[in-house]
This record gives structure tokens, C-alpha cells and sequence, in this order.
């Protein structure tokens, strides 16, 4: 059965951010994600994680000034002493969090550039070396065009072909299925061949990214494909809710632990 991870950036956004945690255990979610976690102490969220008996399936490395339009750095000119201590911000709270696995943002630039893919493969490398000596996966996610505009990995083929060209035992895909059926479709047959490589799933629906209960694609039927698949890590809830976050959780009731 898949184990699903809340999405506390997205989700119980009713709640103030640590107040998520508790939220979303009482919902029935054995474990969370989110985006970044680096507003808050990395003690006070362990206490929430320990408290609720929640485990923490995955959050993001820093982005950049996100403020500002940064969607990561790691592929752009002039930031590797900036990514080399962010890499190092982030570890600390992997350590207070327990969480397993980092994502790394590629930021806004031409994937066609070859100084930005020489940047971005430099970058690369080095986190997922950085957190292998952590025992830690490093995760590569691509991402559409129509939500984020202009950033570097916008296909699953590119990165695909990075991590079998990495040797890196560590660096794996984060197979966000809203992103892939947006940017390439064909979603059941992408699972089958890319499982191998891929260390987190994502869901929402298509095309609204509101809870994974209708629209484009059948979550019941990929549940059970993933499943069969023999996948088991997590599966990561990034969709926004419609209205009220407990209000969409019919489709997560047969899910929840008691």
C-alpha cells in the first residue's frame, strides 16, 4: 500500500507551519513534505515530527532568493560558493529531521545553454557526493513549462540521461506525475521503465492540481500500478486543495493510519 507523505506547504495551510504537523497526523498522514523548512528551527520541527510519530519523506534544498523569481541555483553563473553552504544549511536540518533524501532546484535557464549544463551537471555532482557522505539521496524533478516558466529541467529524458551518465549511486528522479503528464504524458509506461531510478513520487490532478480524485488521470489505477511496481518509498500529496484541506480528503480515507 502506498505510504503518503502530506504536503505542508500546499496542504493545512489552515494552520500555521509547525501547527501543520499536527494537522496533518491527526488526518491520518504517517509522513510529510514540503518545500522548505528553513523559516523555522530545525529543533522545533523535529519536536513536531517526534510528537506526531510523522517521518519526513523530503523537502527542497535552498532556492535562491524565491522572492525574487529564483527557482534554484545550481545552474546558474556565479553561485557555487552559494549552493556549496546552502548544501550545508540543509544538511543540518536533515540531521535534526531524519529525512533521507534532498531535492535540488536547477533555477531559470537555457537546458540548451552548454555553460548552464556544464554549471548544472558541476553542481550536481558535487551535492550528491556532499550527501552520500550523509547516506542521503540527492532527487533531480522535472518540471513543466506552464507552472514555472523557463526552468532549466523541463524533461524527464534529460534527466533520465544525467543520472545514468552520473554513476552516482544516490542521485535519483523525483517523478512528479502532474509534471509528467503536462509535459510528456504516457505516464504509466514512464513509471514502468524510470521506477528503477526513481527515489520519490509526486501526485495531483491534472490539469487543476487540486486533490488526486479526478480529471485527466485515474489515481486509482496508478495507485495499484505503483504498487504492482513494487515501489516503496513515498508518495508526496503537492496538490492544492480546492477548498478546506479536510474536506478533500474522501480520496485518502482508505489510506490513513488509525
Amino acid at each position: 500500500m502506498p505510504v503518503f507523505a502530506a504536503n505542508l506547504t500546499m496542504m493545512f495551510n489552515e494552520w500555521a507551519f509547525l501547527d501543520r504537523f499536527d494537522a496533518a497526523a491527526d488526518a491520518g498522514f504517517s509522513a510529510v513534505e514540503y518545500l522548505f523548512p528553513y523559516e523555522a528551527a530545525p529543533e522545533a520541527i523535529a519536536e513536531r515530527l517526534t510528537r506526531n510519530n510523522l517521518q519526513q519523506a523530503l523537502f527542497n534544498l535552498p532556492p535562491g532568493d524565491w522572492a525574487a523569481g529564483e527557482r534554484g541555483i545550481a545552474a546558474l553563473p556565479g553561485r557555487f560558493d552559494a549552493l556549496k553552504a546552502d548544501v550545508e544549511k540543509a544538511l543540518d536540518y536533515a540531521a535534526a529531521t531524519g529525512v533521507r533524501r534532498l531535492h535540488l532546484m536547477a533555477g531559470i535557464a537555457n537546458r540548451h545553454d552548454e555553460d548552464a549544463s556544464s554549471r548544472y551537471r558541476r553542481s550536481v555532482t558535487y551535492t550528491a557526493e556532499r550527501l552520500a557522505e550523509k547516506g542521503l539521496d540527492l532527487l533531480l524533478e522535472p518540471i513543466n513549462g506552464r507552472n514555472m516558466p523557463g526552468y532549466f529541467l523541463n524533461d524527464f529524458g534529460a534527466a533520465e540521461k544525467l543520472i545514468a551518465e552520473s554513476g552516482l549511486a544516490n542521485l535519483k528522479l523525483q517523478f512528479d506525475i502532474y509534471h509528467r503528464q503536462i509535459i510528456h504524458g504516457d505516464v504509466v509506461m514512464a513509471l514502468r521503465r524510470l521506477l528503477p531510478i526513481t527515489g520519490h513520487i509526486q501526485i495531483a490532478s491534472v490539469p487543476s492540481r487540486n486533490e488526486p480524485d479526478g480529471e485527466e488521470l485515474n489515481y486509482p489505477y496508478l495507485f495499484g500500478e505503483i504498487d504492482r511496481l513494487g515501489y516503496d518509498g513515498f508518495i508526496g500529496c503537492e496538490y492544492i486543495p480546492r477548498g478546506q484541506t479536510l474536506d478533500g480528503l474522501g480520496w485518502f480515507k482508505p489510506f490513513a493510519r488509525s
